[in-house]
């Protein structure tokens, strides 16, 4: 598995090519002579002429030693120490002053604040390179226990914990420097079937190819972890959902041809993807990650092998519905053909905008499924859509199937309405159509819900004797039971 994106592999010894130094002083000469050492014996390097320039530096991407001067105009060695501890980066930098201040002091004033070793001034090739070497011993070390601390054992990918602590820090710049930020959730298809089928050690195969296939897909900014069991998310900095959506589509089609060896055989899998970007009101970066883990789940609802974006399914300003497990009683032996809003008469892919504009005046509704010739689920439409396509006059002849859209969540109609509705309630989608065999039959959405909610209310409410078991979910309505429930959601 190759190295980068914020992971390491260590099957060798470290050499100094592996290791990045940031050299700060404000003496060009002495910058110029102390790269042209360092570079020689084989070290990556960078220079800053202060402390504030080297802040922006590290901030670009963290070194693995800092070798700075105490006395620097703007930011001072010191002050630079003292900041670079405070920032969260994602390992240890080792910092080395280089001075003229040799008193016990200074030396104690700078250990405290931060600083590994000191260099004297005038700096000996010899010392320099020799010190960098010992102490490169002791970051592979620390690299090392980094290493099993912070990346999952099989894949080598980053664990959950550090993907976070990898993404807050990519969510400030974002917000700071008002770019894109991107988020992509993978599950791997029917992953309990491989490892009931095949066995485990089948299964962490696969997980161990989807891995690398992941990892081959990503640029050296991208961050992917495991983000548990057979799911992977991905961060892509500077990018936005349709970028995101490229880049998750090309890493589907990869895995879907990907033949994973078992024993003499191969075995297939395939993935679907769920793709988000930072809204402008995504309030933390633990909600990017749950927008995209709702167009995942929308994407395995779909059929899998597919990749669905969020702002394909639904506006985030709709607000959710709040979900909790002691009211499931209430859908006890309810199916969705017991609580779907049945469908009387629907649009057809040929009927035209004009056409589908009427049709919800009439029956004022917002959303309708759309059939194709033989009478088949197409797609869905809504009156947003038909909003987006008022440009001009003559986009009233054009037919519904350039404007629909063509991913539904569908259920069918023996499904328990428990499923449903705590589908509903973890999405930001206002609904769902009920099928027959692949022919629409109803919608649930959270209108019809409410309404059927209102009225099991008012049918406990006729039953004689204490309703203490659901006297909990009474007081959620106003005074006196009576909701008013927008009607045709």
């Amino acid at each position: 598995m190759p190295a980068g994106h914020g992971i390491r592999t260590f099957g060798r010894s470290m050499t100094p090519a592996d290791y990045k130094v940031l050299l700060v002083d404000d003496d060009p000469a002495l910058l110029r002579l102390l790269s042209r050492w360092l570079a020689g014996a084989g070290y990556s390097v960078r220079t800053a002429a202060d402390g504030r320039k080297a802040l922006d530096a590290i901030e670009l991407e963290c070194p693995d030693f800092l070798i700075t001067d105490w006395m620097m105009p703007h930011v001072d060695g010191m002050e630079l120490c003292g900041k670079v501890r405070e920032m969260l980066l994602p390992h240890y930098v080792y910092i080395v002053f280089l001075t003229v201040k040799t008193g016990a002091a200074e030396m104690i004033a700078g250990l405290e604040n931060g600083a590994d070793d000191f260099l004297t001034k005038p700096v000996s090739k010899g010392e320099l390179l020799a010190r960098l070497k010992s102490r490169s011993r002791v970051l592979e070390l620390e690299r090392r226990l980094s290493l099993m601390a912070h990346t999952d054992s099989l894949t080598g990918l980053l664990t959950q914990r550090s993907f976070y602590e990898s993404l807050e820090k990519e969510w400030r710049r974002s917000r700071r420097s008002r770019l894109p930020l991107s988020c992509v959730m993978m599950d791997l298809d029917f992953f309990k079937q491989v490892n009931d089928v095949h066995g485990h050690p089948a299964g962490d195969s696969a997980l161990k190819f989807a891995a690398e296939l992941l990892m081959d897909n990503c640029r050296v900014s991208d961050t992917i972890c495991r983000y548990g069991g057979e799911e992977f998310c991905v961060m892509l900095p500077e990018t936005r959902e349709n970028g995101a959506a490229v880049w998750a589509e090309r890493a589907r089609s990869r895995l879907a041809a990907l033949r994973i060896p078992v024993g003499i055989n191969y075995l297939n899998v395939t993935g679907s993807f769920g793709v988000a970007q930072c809204r402008d009101d995504t309030q933390t970066s633990e909600e990017l990650v749950d927008l995209a883990d709702q167009a995942l789940l929308c994407a395995k609802r779909m059929g899998r092998d597919r990749v669905v974006c969020y702002t394909a399914l639904a506006d985030a300003a709709e607000p959710q519905l709040s979900c909790s497990a002691r009211h499931g009683a209430i859908f006890a032996g309810k199916l969705a053909r017991d609580v779907m809003a049945p469908l009387t008469v629907c649009l057809r892919e040929d009927d035209t905008i004009e056409e589908a504009a009427g049709f919800f005046l009439q029956f004022g509704i917002p959303a309708t499924p759309v059939l194709d010739a033989d009478g088949a689920l197409a797609g869905l439409i809504s009156e947003k859509d038909l909003m987006a396509t008022m440009v001009s006059p003559e986009c009233r002849q054009r037919p519904l199937s350039s404007t629909m859209c063509s991913k539904v969540i569908c259920y069918e109609e023996v499904t328990p309405v428990r499923v449903i509705h705590e589908f509903l309630c973890r999405v930001s989608i206002r609904g769902v159509v009920i099928t027959n065999q692949g022919r629409p039959t109803g919608m649930i959405t959270h209108g019809s819900l409410l309404r059927w909610f209102h009225d099991w209310i008012g049918d406990k409410r006729l039953m004689p004797g204490p309703q203490t078991a659901h006297s909990d979910l009474q007081t959620a309505l106003p005074s006196g039971g009576n909701a008013t429930v927008a009607s045709g959601e």
